[in-house]
């Protein structure tokens, strides 16, 4: 899996949002281009903003028990696939608020580095090391880039 912490996939990937435009259609699921960058935002607010409650002890055992390999793993995520309420996007969502926000957010990761990740606690899943920090990064991201085929 390409490493989001590498400034060339960082810079691959801003280009592919950059290839985006408020009318880009999506080839599957429900959300626009507008609550897609919304949705992909989450993933860096639940690291950097304290905007999502963090989940019980029971539920974050849950989580790290049924949902963390599929999050962190390098097998790709299926079409259509649930998502977690905190990532249900169904308001509208202002395209260009929504897409600087998220290359700021890819830009400070890539910036922070690797080693800044390396043993983490996540909100949901606990420490993590930073290949999983970074699958969980890119994966969700290069699905949805997918998901509006840039």
């Amino acid at each position: 899996m390409k490493n989001i912490f590498q400034p060339a996939v960082t810079s691959e990937v801003i280009e592919r949002i950059n290839k985006l435009i408020p009318t880009s259609p999506q080839f599957w699921g429900k959300m626009n281009v507008s609550q897609m960058l919304a949705h992909c935002n989450v993933s860096y607010e639940l690291v950097y903003d304290n905007k999502h409650p963090k989940p019980n002890a029971f539920m974050k055992l849950v989580m790290k028990a049924f949902v963390k390999n599929i999050v962190v793993s390098e097998k790709p995520y299926k079409k259509n696939s649930r998502t977690a309420q905190s990532f249900v996007i169904t308001d509208e969502k202002e395209f260009e608020k929504e897409k600087q926000r998220l290359i700021n957010y890819i830009n400070k990761t890539q910036q922070l580095g690797e080693s800044h990740f390396d043993g983490k606690d996540s909100h949901s899943f606990g420490k993590l090391n930073k290949v999983e920090w970074n699958n969980m990064f890119y994966k969700h991201l290069d699905h949805h880039l997918n998901q509006f085929r840039v």
